[in-house]
């Protein structure tokens, strides 16, 4: 009778042990979990309150400089947040291509920081022939196109 007493017992430490285990591993994965979905709803957050719009006029000769070989768009913060005033944070495709940083330049037009209702001007360095051109200016998942003609 005793022996069994003592199997019971060293069952028991043994189910304790594992549910202890499994209750710490629980834990962790649980508290991983709620980290990221923090990170992404401030993601997604700051994604909502994002918008642009470019308010350039498509058949404005200021849109492209021939002899510079430069484009120049106006883009208004119209979302509800204030945006980094860095071309890093801006991601941009002419006719397709990727502008790299190196090749644009944002600077704030009326204010020193990209707010709500400033407007940035956004300077692309790329040479362009004659005909219909496409441009994509996407900050933080918000995109916009704008078409002009040359």
């Amino acid at each position: 009778m005793a022996s069994t007493s003592v199997s019971s017992l060293i069952m028991f430490i043994a189910a304790m042990l594992i549910a202890v285990s499994v209750a710490g591993t629980m834990v962790t994965n649980v508290g991983e979990v709620s980290s990221s979905i923090d990170a992404k709803s401030a993601d997604a957050a700051q994604k909502i309150d994002t918008e642009v719009d470019i308010i350039s006029d498509p058949g404005s000769a200021a849109v492209y400089d021939d002899g510079s070989g430069t484009i120049t768009l106006l883009v208004k913060n119209t979302g509800n947040g204030r945006l980094p005033n860095a071309t890093s944070n801006v991601d941009v495709l002419v006719d397709g291509q990727y502008v790299s940083d190196g090749d644009r330049s944002l600077t704030v037009v009326d204010g020193a920081e990209w707010r709500p209702g400033n407007v940035a001007r956004l300077d692309l360095d790329r040479s362009l022939s004659a005909g219909s051109h496409r441009v994509v200016v996407i900050v933080n998942g918000d995109e916009e196109v704008f078409e002009f003609y040359v």
